[in-house]
């Protein structure tokens, strides 16, 4: 059992008590000051286990993911009420600090998709795509120049101010779409999508993502992409963590963990073509039944100040073994 008296674990549970004793995770000098600490102190590998956290330690790293999710969300949204005074809001996207992580990210995101899609993705879903919706945005000006994207979001603020970003856009503004609702009251919808990514803050806790997991396997169409990511080690301090093993319903086709200061894994898979019922009377472990191919994956170019927006901030890079 692992407790406080490791070093890196009580570095933590001090950074939390600090964090937590904030007035405001809006941006400021302070917020800023204790994130960039908190994911120096979380980048280094490290074999630490979470599942194996006492409970004190575990009931306090589900308390911090949220405020990295809260803190994380009054950043997007107030760079994106900073782009949204432009006329022309996609001008001027090199306003936010990180843009240049996203640029990275899409093409490297891309690169991937490439590999497991036989045909270019007609419609993709975005899943807790937020008030700065970068990646929706980047992939749709270079890399998916015909796609359409349908972004969900339950917060109607949120989906306002993202709206407000493509509307003067000749292009965008045609093929991008804001949903505001719950993922979970979506169904038959998502039949409609080729690829879907899930945030990483989408299910504040394993189970709850398993459930929102559990209701794509249901909807999704047989053979479709979902792009999710998870965090390993202690980086699981700041996200939640998803094994192969809770996909179920999904083929798991790579795992990624990086080790340097990208915090995401990422986890790529696609939804069986037999309903899920039949899958689990095929098989008594739905985990045994997961094969990764032989590759490895490097993630790279991640700027560690970008402590709260670490969603989407990673660069990934595959390379054939």
């Amino acid at each position: 059992m692992v407790c406080q008296k490791e070093p890196l674990v009580q570095k933590v549970c001090d950074l939390y008590e600090q964090i937590s004793s904030l007035e405001s995770l809006k941006p400021s000098k302070d917020v800023d000051m204790l994130f960039t600490q908190l994911v120096l102190t979380c980048i280094p590998p490290n074999p630490i286990d979470v599942n194996k956290l006492c409970k004190k330690i575990q009931e306090m790293r589900s308390k911090l993911i949220r405020l990295c999710g809260e803190a994380e969300g009054h950043l997007e949204s107030h760079f994106s009420a900073i782009l949204g005074s432009y006329e022309n809001p996609l001008d001027h996207l090199n306003v936010f600090p990180y843009y240049s992580n996203y640029l990275k990210l899409s093409h490297l995101e891309f690169n991937i998709l490439k590999q497991h899609c036989t045909n270019v993705p007609s419609k993709v879903a975005f899943v807790g795509s937020g008030p700065l919706p970068l990646s929706s945005i980047v992939l749709a000006c270079n890399h998916l120049t015909a796609t359409s994207f349908h972004n969900y979001d339950v917060d109607p603020s949120a989906n306002s101010k993202a709206l407000q970003l493509v509307t003067s856009h000749p292009d965008l503004s045609s093929r991008m779409f804001f949903h505001t609702t719950d993922i979970m009251d979506v169904t038959s919808e998502l039949q409609e999508f080729d690829v879907v990514f899930l945030a990483a803050l989408v299910g504040m806790d394993k189970e709850e993502k398993v459930k929102v997991i559990d209701h794509l396997a249901k909807q999704m169409a047989p053979g479709a992409i979902l792009m999710l990511r998870s965090a390993h080690g202690a980086r699981a301090f700041l996200y939640p963590v998803i094994d192969p093993c809770d996909l179920r319903g999904f083929e798991v086709l790579s795992v990624f963990h990086p080790s340097d200061e990208v915090i995401n894994s990422v986890v790529i898979a696609r939804k069986y073509s037999m309903p899920i019922n039949s899958i689990d009377q095929q098989q008594t472990g739905l985990g045994s039944m997961i094969v990764l191919p032989n590759k490895c994956c490097e993630i790279l170019a991640f700027n560690p100040l970008s402590h709260v927006t670490m969603v989407e901030e990673l660069a990934v890079e595959e390379q054939h073994s």
